[in-house]
């Protein structure tokens, strides 16, 4: 199996004749933490929305574990353990934080929708359920409804529920995004402790997350890559400081 966990070759997608990905061979090796950035309108959604098949590509091909997933839709991708957060994370409000992840946990049983079953077949969910809650530092709020959580908790309970289908590659979509500066710290702290097991790609703003987690750095705008490589690097690149002081970080 190839050091690369996930890459493409010349990505492209196209809305009524305007390419707003083009040619975008990414290589996003196992194990690591690789983070999407680039000025508003680079594409960087885009491209989530490409590797998880919630976009049909107009050209190129997408390689998962040295497989041609390209035409294959988004429950496969999850299936093969690429997972993007909001993918199962559409956390419900009333349930608690505990009653959220196991309603994770039963989609990799197949039994999501057997909300019918008896509450004794569902409490082996528990121990898995309060393993990945203490993982992500919600243990005193196990039993609080989601909706009475604040806004970076909130992100926290989406990353456990990501995580209860124990992807083995992780994309985020600005994780930090709204949060304070407490809440940033905190889920920076659990992406790096994700990490250790598993391959992370995200988009993110926050320059100062990007500098501290990544392990590479892939730079779009306009559509297409622009550079590659570690922050250190990358943010001395005169075409980096052109583009973002030209659009702002925003």
């Amino acid at each position: 199996m190839s050091d690369f966990i996930l890459r493409t070759e010349g990505l492209t997608k196209e809305f009524r004749g305007f390419a707003a990905v083009r040619d975008v061979d990414l290589q996003v090796r196992r194990g690591t933490i690789h983070a999407l950035i680039g000025p508003n309108g680079a594409g960087k959604t885009t491209v989530f929305n490409l590797l998880t098949k919630f976009l049909p590509v107009t050209a190129g091909r997408i390689f998962y574990n040295d497989r041609d997933i390209t035409g294959d839709r988004p429950a496969d991708i999850a299936r093969r353990g690429m997972v993007r957060s909001f993918q199962i994370s559409a956390v419900f409000p009333h349930f608690t934080v505990r009653e959220n992840i196991r309603v994770a946990l039963q989609r990799v049983l197949g039994t999501s929708f057997h909300f019918w079953r008896s509450e004794r077949s569902l409490e082996g969910l528990h121990a898995r359920a309060d393993e990945l809650i203490e993982a992500v530092g919600l243990t005193e709020f196990t039993n609080v409804a989601a909706v009475e959580l604040a806004y970076g908790r909130k992100r926290a309970l989406e990353i456990a529920t990501t995580l209860a289908l124990d992807p083995e590659m992780l994309l985020l979509d600005e994780p930090t995004s709204g949060l304070g500066h407490e809440d940033i710290a905190r889920i920076s702290a659990l992406i790096k402790e994700v990490s250790k097991t598993r391959t992370i790609l995200m988009v993110e703003h926050n320059l100062s997350v990007v500098a501290e987690l990544s392990d590479t750095i892939t730079v779009l705008t306009r559509g297409h890559i622009l550079t590659q490589g570690r922050y250190e690097e990358v943010s001395k690149n005169p075409e980096v400081i052109e583009a973002y002081m030209g659009t702002g970080h925003g």
